[in-house]
């Protein structure tokens, strides 16, 4: 994976994984280390909270039934387009690490799922949007995941967590991997997960300037 932005940019990195696997969590704390060694962070997650990426979340809890796997793949790369010119590009140019919950694979990987092309995914989003520095994969199995949302969040699983569904989305990004992919075992505690994805940042040569001194 080689940016495709300028070395005087900032840094975008991707966390990635099913659902219930501490995403949001492990992204809070990787901001705040930064922003501890004096780092401008901006988090940012997909879908957004513009049209389209509400029109998804809509249909994640109403369900697939009235929608085609292309059309849903559609309106990912919709969102997508708004949220790389308002909201990642600058970010970029400003020289901001980007932390950001899902991307192009979470589209490549659930959608893999429902039957479409996972490369030509891929090739539609990378036409418009920065391939990231780094991505952050944390792996977990789709029954720990699905036991993680229900005691978590009281929440029912809907068809994104149902576990033969997520065993497919599971393998899709199992399957993807090249430079810059850094698989995470998010079986383990938050402290633990996290000192992993520090140590791994620092070990992949991504920062210039002050180095990171993980504890």
């Amino acid at each position: 994976m080689t940016p495709t932005h300028p070395s005087t940019y900032g840094k975008l990195i991707v966390f990635e994984g099913i659902d219930g696997t501490g995403k949001s969590t492990q992204i809070k704390g990787l901001a705040d280390y930064l922003t501890g060694h004096g780092y401008s962070v901006t988090l940012l997650r997909e879908p957004t909270d513009g049209p389209h990426g509400r029109r998804i979340r809509q249909l994640a809890t109403a369900g697939l039934d009235g929608i085609s796997a292309e059309e849903e793949c559609e309106l990912f790369r919709l969102d997508r387009v708004e949220d790389v010119a308002r909201n990642i590009r600058p970010a970029l140019e400003r020289g901001d690490i980007v932390l950001l919950d899902r991307y192009y694979f979470s589209t490549m990987a659930y959608q893999g799922a429902r039957g479409l092309d996972m490369d030509q995914i891929r090739r539609a989003n990378e036409a418009f949007a920065p391939i990231p520095d780094r991505v952050l994969y944390l792996d977990l199995a789709p029954e720990a995941s699905i036991e993680r949302i229900r005691s978590g969040r009281g929440e029912t699983p809907n068809l994104f967590e149902r576990r033969e569904f997520l065993e497919t989305v599971r393998a899709n990004y199992q399957s993807f991997g090249g430079d810059g992919w850094i698989p995470i075992d998010a079986s383990r505690s938050r402290e633990e997960v996290l000192r992993e994805i520090i140590q791994a940042l620092e070990a992949s040569d991504l920062w210039t300037a002050p180095s990171l001194d993980a504890k």
